[in-house]
């Protein structure tokens, strides 16, 4: 099995070979570049990282989205079906709908220390519950959530929940963060997540191969989803939502003080609400060639289909 990089991402400096990069594309919900980088939104460290956060120093008026104070990352579309992506702590959003062909890499809400990987589709793509996957299917109300539709069950979709501890929240970042994976193909989109001490070391050699690194924590395998039909010309984006569907209407039961509302008006809740990048890496499958006394050998690799590798950091991301 092999890859080879096809584009890569390290603060602003980028090079790409199989996609076309935006990566700060004024969004209608979101600060433009240029307001972002004024006001300390959004800014790259001297050693190449990349930092996006909202609004921490502005009081605002009850019932103000601070989400409006943010910036967003997109890496514009991915037109070609195949590839291998690495990556830590994106969300993938498909421009054909609102919401109805997203795959959350990584997500959580609160002070949750589990990381949820999550499918949101048009109707008739759902999850293979007897898929190898390490992780969890979320329930609702003691029911597997199969159905990956978008447009029912408030636009739950079908999700996953790691078993580790170390995928998200404080013990995560505390670890230094760590490199999320998702490879998409024809034969499905499967996710992996390592902490920082846990990277296998092929991707820290820059050549990742997805069948050393044992069963996914999520896995949507095509059994009961056309992968072809649901899945195409995505983009990659970097967001945080404050209040949004999930933390909103969770926060009643998540033991935090006050409303939600009343949490958006104080920029002191929200220091620690950032993403730290350190690159954002897409592989492709290679063609390799070897010679023998018999003569030449072409062997192909059909392992990825989009290889997203980021290798991040995260900060507590307490509304998303």
């Amino acid at each position: 099995m092999s890859t080879s990089l096809c584009s890569q991402w390290h603060g602003d400096v980028s090079s790409t070979g199989c996609a076309r990069v935006t990566l700060y594309q004024c969004m209608p919900r979101f600060v433009d570049k240029d307001t972002a980088f004024s006001s300390g939104l959004a800014y790259v460290t001297s050693d190449n990282k990349v930092i996006m956060q909202g609004d921490n120093t502005t009081t605002l008026p009850y019932g103000t989205n601070r989400s409006r104070r943010l910036a967003r990352i997109l890496v514009d579309r991915m037109s070609i079906f195949k590839y291998l992506f690495r990556q830590d702590s994106a969300w993938f959003e498909q421009d054909l709908g609102w919401w109805n062909m997203a795959m959350d890499i990584i997500e959580g809400v609160h002070d949750n220390e589990h990381n949820q990987v999550t499918w949101h589709t048009a109707p008739g793509c759902n999850l293979t519950a007897t898929t190898n996957f390490t992780g969890t299917v979320v329930q609702t109300n003691g029911v597997d959530n199969l159905q990956c539709n978008a447009l029912i069950n408030s636009n739950a979709g079908c999700g996953i929940t790691e078993w580790s501890r170390a995928s998200y929240g404080p013990y995560f970042d505390s670890q230094g963060g760590g490199v999320f994976a998702m490879k998409w193909d024809s034969n499905g989109i499967a996710v992996w997540s390592f902490y920082r001490a846990a990277i296998p070391q092929d991707i820290n050699e820059g050549l990742p191969d997805p069948s050393n690194w044992g069963e996914p924590v999520a896995e949507l395998a095509p059994t009961s989803c056309n992968i072809t039909q649901f899945f195409a010309n995505h983009s990659i984006v970097f967001d945080i939502t404050f209040c949004g569907d999930w933390a909103g209407n969770s926060y009643s039961t998540s033991g935090c003080p006050g409303t939600c509302e009343e949490v958006l008006m104080d920029p002191a809740n929200f220091v620690n609400a950032s993403w730290i990048i350190n690159s954002l890496k897409v592989y492709k499958s290679a063609t390799l060639s070897s010679s023998s006394s018999s003569g030449a050998n072409t062997y192909r690799s059909w392992i990825p289909a989009y290889i997203a590798a980021i290798m991040i950091v995260v900060g507590s991301l307490s509304f998303l």
